[in-house]
């Protein structure tokens, strides 16, 4: 089995990434160990220290899908589940519109 990183590669990367856990860093560590950045990545996530980037709306919300708006509808609702079945085709909008009036 080939080894791809050293230990002391492997300590480096880790405190590196510790200290300023950025895709920045990532990238600077894929440039100085001549490896891809999915690679780097990969390892940081085995060694337990890789945090996802965190995605956001053009209005800086976490993105939630129609699906999840309407499964919270039914429990607004205090409905079974599937009972809302269809009801995410809805624009987004009028999903969260109804939501929030409820």
């Amino acid at each position: 089995m080939a080894v791809n990183y050293t230990e002391s590669q492997v300590e480096y990367m880790v405190e590196q990434y510790e200290n300023n856990p950025t895709r920045e860093t990532v990238e600077k560590l894929a440039e100085e160990l001549e490896k891809s950045v999915k690679s780097i990545i990969g390892k940081l996530s085995r060694e337990g220290v890789y945090q996802k980037t965190e995605y956001t709306t053009k209005t800086g919300e976490k993105p939630v899908t129609k699906l999840e708006i309407v499964e919270d509808l039914e429990l607004l609702l205090e409905l079974p589940t599937n009972a809302l079945a269809g009801l995410e085709k809805a624009p987004k909008q009028a999903l969260k519109l109804l939501k929030e009036k409820i």
